[in-house]
């Protein structure tokens, strides 16, 4: 889902398999896993989607680059 932010552009979430799907303003993309559904949510409605992501995804959760 497209997203109302500078810092990222998209917002996509598996939630069978508590993955946490990120596309950044500058294109990269990275699959988050292990996210609860709350936190994603929380993520959606955040003011700051950067500051969201910085605070409570970023350093938290494995992830992996994806291909773009």
């Amino acid at each position: 889902m497209d997203v109302d932010s500078t810092a990222i552009s998209a917002i996509d979430y598996d939630g069978d398999r508590a993955k946490l799907f990120v596309r950044f303003a500058s294109g990269e993309r990275y699959v988050y896993v292990g996210v609860p559904g709350e936190v994603h949510r929380s993520f959606l409605d955040a003011d700051s989607k950067g500051r969201f992501f910085q605070a409570e995804i970023r350093d938290r959760y494995p992830y992996n680059r994806l291909d773009s």
